[in-house]
């Protein structure tokens, strides 16, 4: 059966730095030239932070508008996903590049313990960064740290704060959250299933060298794979990834394994019921 797999591709993230892997992208011209590295090797959603000059996390609205402009001058049609995480900034700072009009922003719809704070996602911030994302035409991709967070989209869903059919990503095991749990992930998939319909559209996202385990579980079930430096800097433990496009390419192989093709940025697009945009006919054919 024809069910084809999207690849993201979370080029960089909040806390990897030159010193973890060279190959981390910082600069606005670094993260471009990587994402259209990946882009070519199979990615159609780039999940986007920007950095400062010395590497710090950042939430200027300046810089995600030069990487998106980047972006779609380079790899036209791919999805552009801007983070609305909690480490580049505080309040509605967040959301500050959301009138920029990315096609998709990750959006985490409760709190949850990080390695050595707490991911605060307050209701009212939750429900001003989904009012935002309405405004603007904006996909939230929920991330799941927990299966509270899946129950959270379907009541947020169904009081008009989301648009659509919620896109909605496990992400396991970070320390302190969800641990990577075999049966955890299975009942996630029949919650969304049975909250949102069989044919609901899902990612999911491992950390550090669970990344490898994720995809190959996402993949086999049917799901969509998220892959990149900002989740992981190695291809195993003796090896650091050589690019983002080296991850990619490895998800790909994935694909091939379990006879799923992975999906053009049209077909990407279609599955996740966004905009086509303007642009061209450049880029991955049809």
């Amino acid at each position: 059966m024809n069910n084809p797999c999207i690849i993201c591709v979370a080029i960089a993230g909040s806390l990897p730095t030159k010193a973890n892997n060279p190959a981390v992208p910082i600069t606005v011209s670094e993260q471009v030239e990587s994402t259209h590295e990946a882009f070519e090797a199979g990615a159609t959603i780039v999940h986007a932070h920007v950095r400062n000059d010395d590497e710090t996390p950042s939430s200027d609205p300046e810089k995600f508008a030069a990487l998106k402009d980047g972006i779609e001058k380079h790899c036209p049609g791919m999805i552009i996903q801007f983070s609305t995480g909690g480490r580049s900034g505080a309040g509605q700072t967040r959301g500050g590049m959301l009138p920029l009009r990315p096609d998709m922003a990750s959006l985490s719809v409760g709190s949850n313990n990080f390695p050595t704070r707490v991911y605060e996602n307050p209701p009212d911030l939750v429900d001003w960064l989904a009012s935002e994302m309405l405004s603007y035409d904006v996909k939230p991709e929920i991330e799941a740290f927990d299966l509270s967070h899946i129950l959270k989209a379907k009541d947020m869903a169904d009081k008009g704060q989301l648009s659509g059919t919620p896109y909605i990503q496990f992400v396991m095991g970070v320390k302190n959250a969800m641990p990577v749990d075999r049966d955890v992930f299975d009942y996630y998939i029949h919650t969304v299933k049975r909250l949102f319909g069989d044919d609901t559209a899902w990612c999911a996202a491992g950390i550090g060298a669970n990344q490898l385990t994720l995809n190959e579980w996402a993949i086999a079930a049917g799901g969509h794979a998220r892959t990149g430096l900002e989740d992981n800097v190695r291809l195993d433990r003796d090896t650091l990834a050589a690019s983002n496009a080296a991850l990619v390419r490895r998800t790909v192989d994935i694909c091939e394994k379990n006879n799923r093709p992975v999906a053009t940025w049209q077909e990407a697009r279609r599955i996740l019921g966004l905009r086509t945009p303007e642009t061209t006919t450049q880029g991955q054919a049809a």
